[in-house]
């Protein structure tokens, strides 16, 4: 089994001041992903990883939560210069909007923005109305992937079905647990990420717990070496 770390990112700005928790200043993530090209790390879409058994050594996944517009702005020309893929996780509730389940500050990026997003990017599912799904009935969570799944069909949009799950969370105990994971699949979902902060083992051994790691905007270049290779540490 292979080692591979998921990067997760949020919000990205020119202000390298303000670089703090789930902001990260452009400048910050350029040195990151210049650091992945030149170590030589292969980048994979998730679709990619589906029907595969094995990968690269240095392989990686880098994710991008609820598709702002400072992602497309920043995110997107840094991705290409270093011909590194990423993933991008829409909640398709607020898809020309702000993040309103935060503090709506945000722009999210419009249809017309993701339609023209490049092959560098992969589109995946971060719910409708970016509730915690460890919240929600049975009923609801078929109804949030109903909503998502509408505007992807009347919009002919690209998407694969992998969720990154609002703020990380899924039902964790029984009977929830295992319910919630047969609405997945129930839905054709086929990979589920969460937060974990640990390198994960591939192939996958629980494709409905893929952990990511969450990259914070006030860490330095030697602390994101350090994720890529334990995950998290307690010391941070």
């Amino acid at each position: 089994m292979t080692r591979l770390p998921i990067l997760m990112y949020h919000n990205i700005s020119n202000i390298e001041q303000v670089s703090s928790g789930l902001t990260i200043s452009v400048q910050k993530l350029e040195r990151q992903l210049c650091h992945l090209a030149e170590s030589g790390f292969t980048t994979f879409h998730l679709s990619e990883l589906e029907n595969l058994t094995a990968i690269p050594r240095k392989s990686i996944v880098i994710t991008f939560d609820d598709v702002t517009d400072n992602q497309f702005i920043y995110a997107v020309p840094l991705l290409e210069k270093y011909n590194l893929k990423a993933t991008f996780f829409i909640p398709f509730g607020y898809i020309g909007k702000t993040d309103l389940w935060n503090e709506g500050k945000e722009p999210i990026m419009t249809m017309q923005k993701l339609q023209s997003l490049g092959t560098w990017i992969e589109l995946g599912l971060h719910s409708y109305a970016h509730k915690k799904y460890e919240t929600l009935t049975e009923t609801q969570i078929n109804e949030d992937f109903e909503k998502c799944f509408k505007i992807i069909e009347e919009n002919d949009l690209k998407v694969y079905n992998a969720v990154a799950y609002p703020y990380g969370n899924f039902p964790k105990k029984e009977p929830k647990k295992t319910l919630f994971k047969s609405v997945l699949g129930q839905n054709n979902i086929k990979m589920g990420l969460r937060i974990g902060n640990k390198i994960n083992k591939f192939p996958f051994k629980n494709p409905f717990e893929i952990m990511r790691i969450d990259i914070k905007g006030e860490e330095n270049l030697l602390k994101f070496k350090l994720k890529l290779r334990f995950g998290k540490l307690k010391l941070f």
